[in-house]
């Protein structure tokens, strides 16, 4: 899937499946690329993916060539947004997004003037999107993190942010800002679902995607199901774990 087609579905609240990356594997990434996801996500705030590693591995994925690739950032910061836009993200995912201000500077930042202030020099992203500005603008995707009580709070002010193609939620944070002592807190369970209806609904009412993060693809099924748009599946880095651990309990017949 080209960038431009993951812009269209994700535009058009079509349902997608990703995964998440926080290894800086080149091959790997490639290998999961070639599996048939909408788009694979390098994870360059909590990953293990440096600046290099960004480029190496978008162009990995599109060596794949069956998923877009996008970046979620470190921060909202213009020159972090633009940076991974001119490796050749198709997208990027912001995170701690507070206010619609801050979506609002997200969007200001993934676009070109006059509708922006992203600061031309794609060095390597011209030869996959765009080239020209206005291009680009229509290609690449804005996703902003709702992961803060304040995100929640001001949901419906975010969603109807102009240009803001969607919200993504970061389910561990999001389950701490509602009160969780911990990721997945069963003593929240019922306020977090209801947090997810919230931004599921606002989502909808604004008419841009609403995306969340899962362990595995049984969770993803799930939360599609219940109206998210897009779903992502982690992480390599995980599943590497599972796997091996898994491997080791059959071959000690444990």
């Amino acid at each position: 899937m080209t960038a431009a087609e993951f812009a269209r579905k994700i535009r058009n609240r079509e349902q997608c499946v990703g995964y998440w990356v926080v290894l800086d594997a080149p091959v790997a990434t490639e290998r999961l690329a070639r599996l048939g996801y909408d788009y694979v996500t390098l994870d360059g705030q909590h990953g293990l993916i440096g600046h290099a590693g960004l480029l190496s591995n978008l162009m990995a994925i599109d060596a794949g060539g069956r998923s877009a690739g996008i970046v979620r950032v470190e921060s909202g910061d213009p020159a972090v947004i633009g940076r991974a836009l001119d490796y050749g993200a198709g997208g990027v995912i912001v995170p701690l997004v507070d206010t619609a201000e801050d979506a609002a500077g997200a969007v200001s930042a993934a676009r070109y003037p006059a509708g922006g202030r992203r600061s031309y020099g794609p060095m390597r992203s011209s030869l996959r999107i765009g080239p020209t500005p206005a291009e680009a603008d229509e290609t690449v995707v804005v996703l902003a993190m709702i992961e803060t009580a304040g995100g929640l709070e001001n949901i419906d002010e975010i969603c109807a942010t102009p240009g803001l193609d969607g919200v993504y939620v970061g389910p561990s944070d999001l389950c701490l800002a509602v009160g969780g002592r911990f990721p997945g807190d069963p003593a929240v369970a019922d306020v977090f679902e209801a947090a997810l209806a919230r931004i599921r609904t606002a989502a909808a009412a604004a008419g841009i995607a609403a995306g969340i993060h899962n362990p595995g693809g049984e969770q993803a099924a799930r939360r599609l199901a219940e109206g998210f748009t897009f779903a992502t599946v982690a992480s390599d880095l995980v599943h590497l774990e599972q796997a091996a651990a898994a491997h080791l309990k059959a071959a000690k017949g444990d």
